[in-house]
Parts: C-alpha cells; structure tokens; sequence
C-alpha cells in the first residue's frame, strides 16, 4: 500500500468534537488549503504530545496525513497559543464569534486568499489590543467583502445617490445604506438607522486602517449601533442566528464586556 500523502500547513483551530474513547475531530483553517477536518488519534490521552497544541483559536504548524474521508493529525507545533483570548471571557467570547462566522460562511478545502491572514491578524488583535471588539469589527466587516458579500456605504443601495452626513439607514437585504427617502420607502426589509459616525467606522473597517480604528473610543451607544447592524448583516448572509453573536450580547447586556 502507498504511502499516505503528507501535507505540512499553518493552522488556526476553529472548532473540534470528541470522538470514540480517546480521539478528537478538529476543524482547521489553514494558510494553504482553506478550511477542513482532520482527527486527531488518541488528544484525549495524558500522554498524547498533541494535546497541548490544538487548543481552540490555536496558530500551528501541522503535519497531515491525507485520508478518504478525514485527514489525519499525524504532528502539530504551536505558533502562537493566543493566551490573551485563553485568559479572558469577553476576549474569547469575541474569537468564537470569529471562529464560527468564518466556519460558517467557507467550504471544505475551499480556499479564499487572504482569508488566513485576515484570521490570524484578527485573533492576534483579538488577544492583545486595547479594543478587541474593534478587531471584531474589522474582521467581519473585511470577511464579508472578501467572500463577495462588500456592503455599499457610498451611495444608497436604491436610488444610487451619494448618501449625505445626516442620519441614513442600514439594510442587509438591499445590500447596504440606504439614504432617509428610501429608507421610509423601504418598511419592508426593515432597515436599521445608521448615525454619521456608524457609517465613518464601517467605511473605516472596509478600507482596513487598523491604525486609525484601534484609536477610536466610540461611545457605548455607537458600539451598540455598530454590533446590531453587523449582527444583523451576517444572521443575513449566514440565514441563521449565530450563537456565538448571541452570547456577545449576553455578556454585554450583563456588564461583562470590555469598553469600546
């Protein structure tokens, strides 16, 4: 019998289940080869070398074996554990949040360049900024644009004008902005407002100034705004609720959250 094709690759762990006695499926996004499975054979054990480096939200190096089926974790290294996101409840809250949007919207072995990089970077801000939550919205914002889903903020999804500073609307199902005349048109897809300062933070997270975003100390009620509205624009895409946007919000509604 052939021997099984061996494939080295970079890794962030996004998920993982238990299975039989002593071994673990885990859902990888990898540098080379996008999203896939693979088993990780007797992790569960004291004695497993595997263990330690397939925590979730883990960067590592990996060693695959291809399989039918599933591949197979035959050696992994630790590249960054990300203990930020390990140490504390809303900074992990966030990487799920992450970790299943991305799970969520990709294909098996579909790889999209870029998608890795913009996933390491965001974990990495995720676990050590000042504002975690605004790498979240970066990453989602960034995500969304780079699967094809870019929201319009320049000019209203309707009438195609260019919106003006005042208090415009947000529609997931038009697509983006809608200026305040079609938006009172619009009752139907139930657009959210979108204040003049909502907007210059997404158009800031759609441009990708990391710099200029990690600066800004948005008041509670504009961070509020900004978490409905991408909430709202990936239950959208991804036609269901996530439960890691849900759990977000429960830790925000109970003062647990870090500031904006």
């Amino acid at each position: 019998m052939a021997a099984p094709h061996l494939v080295r690759t970079e890794a962030v762990v996004l998920r993982r289940h238990d299975l039989g006695e002593a071994d673990r499926i885990v859902t990888l996004y990898t540098a080379s080869g996008g999203k896939l499975r693979a088993v990780a054979k007797g992790v569960r054990r004291p004695t497993s070398r595997l263990g330690g480096h397939l925590e979730l939200f883990t960067r590592c190096q990996v060693m695959l074996a291809r399989g039918r089926n599933l591949d197979i974790i035959t050696q992994v290294e630790t590249v960054d554990p990300h203990l930020g996101i390990r140490e504390n409840l809303w900074r992990a809250s966030l990487a799920y949040y992450a970790a299943e949007i991305i799970d969520r919207l990709t294909e098996d072995r579909s790889d999209s360049p870029g998608l890795y990089d913009l996933l390491t970077q965001a974990l990495e801000r995720i676990a050590n900024s000042r504002r975690p939550n605004h790498a979240l919205h970066l990453f989602l914002v960034q995500l969304l644009s780079g699967l094809g889903y870019r929201s319009e903020l320049q000019r209203c999804v309707q009438c195609r004008r260019p919106l003006e500073a005042v208090e415009n609307g947000f529609s997931a199902i038009a697509g983006g902005a809608l200026c305040p005349n079609c938006r009172a048109l619009d009752a139907a897809s139930r657009p959210l407002s979108l204040s003049l300062n909502a907007l210059k933070v997404l158009r800031l997270c759609q441009v990708g100034d990391w710099p200029s975003i990690e600066r800004l100390r948005l008041e509670v009620a504009l961070n509020d705004e900004l978490e409905e509205v991408l909430r709202n624009l990936v239950q959208h895409i991804a036609e269901s609720k996530l439960k890691s946007a849900a759990f977000v919000a429960t830790l925000r509604d109970e003062g647990l959250a870090g500031k904006p």
